[in-house]
């Protein structure tokens, strides 16, 4: 009877001690992946490097994106990583990048990476991105690449274009992700082609907005504040939307001395600027 009471103990505590195991691996994929849907995978013959977003897709625009790297052998994710990226699109007579962050290890996370990319073009039937990613784990080196969707975004989130000084710049909405009737925080990230290869980010510039809603008679908005680069070297104003609908944010780009390399002043004769991007909600 004895013997039967310590196997029935042992069975018991085994139980438990699995199902608490079993609990602590939930615990932490939900938390390492909080928030966040899986766009997809992408394998070599090590490795499963894991892509993520909120929403699960990639558009053109600005994306910001969390990858996990999977060792095949062992099922466990890599903790220690060094990562960077190389998104390539594929043109019919040429090939170029697009503007891109680092990537680095997600705050608080103990297999999450993060960073962004910049799709200025949408993908069509002949001409298609691709991702390579370099990493190294203990010292050695792999690399995986993959076809990525980039589907066109309903609205203009992105646009590329030839400033007054000979220089293709690029302008990419970032918040508001979620619009509100309200005076709502403004990140858009600003960037010029050195180039086919490399877009840095461009220091010092302001990006004048003017918010107008051209079926409501081309009102716009008060309390709005121009965008000026902040210590994340992203810029950064105020958007002030005061109705729901279609909005088109009018835009000027002036550089370190205040001339205007691109975009229009709205006036009661000119009722949009060349150079905008495109909220609706």
């Amino acid at each position: 009877m004895k013997n039967l009471k310590y196997a029935l103990l042992f069975v018991f505590v085994t139980i438990i001690s699995c199902s608490s195991d079993d609990e602590n691996i939930t615990a932490t994929t939900v938390t390492e992946l909080s928030g966040l849907n899986k766009i997809q995978e992408i394998t070599n013959d090590t490795h499963v490097i894991e892509l993520y977003n909120a929403n699960g897709a990639l558009e053109q625009g600005y994306n910001a994106i969390s990858l996990r790297i999977k060792n095949k052998t062992t099922g466990s994710y890599e903790k220690n990583a060094t990562l960077s990226w190389s998104p390539v699109m594929h043109m019919t007579s040429m090939m170029h990048s697009c503007p891109k962050s680092g990537i680095v290890k997600t705050a608080s996370k103990e297999t999450l990476y993060n960073g962004y990319i910049v799709f200025q073009m949408a993908q069509n039937s002949a001409e298609y991105w691709d991702l390579k990613i370099d990493y190294s784990i203990d010292g050695i080196n792999y690399i995986v690449t993959a076809l990525i969707d980039v589907p066109a975004s309903t609205k203009q989130r992105v646009t590329s274009f030839m400033g007054a000084d000979g220089t293709r710049y690029i302008i990419a909405l970032i918040d508001p992700k979620l619009p509100k009737v309200a005076i709502n925080d403004a990140t858009f990230g600003l960037f010029k082609m050195e180039s086919m290869m490399n877009f840095p980010i461009v220091d010092d510039y302001t990006i004048k907005i003017d918010p107008r809603m051209p079926s409501m008679g081309n009102h716009g908005s008060p309390n709005n504040l121009n965008l000026t680069q902040g210590t994340d070297a992203l810029y950064h104003g105020k958007l002030s939307l005061t109705m729901t609908g279609y909005w088109k944010i009018n835009l000027q780009l002036l550089n370190s001395t205040n001339t205007v390399l691109k975009g229009e002043s709205v006036t009661e004769t000119n009722l949009a600027s060349s150079l905008y991007l495109e909220l609706e909600f």
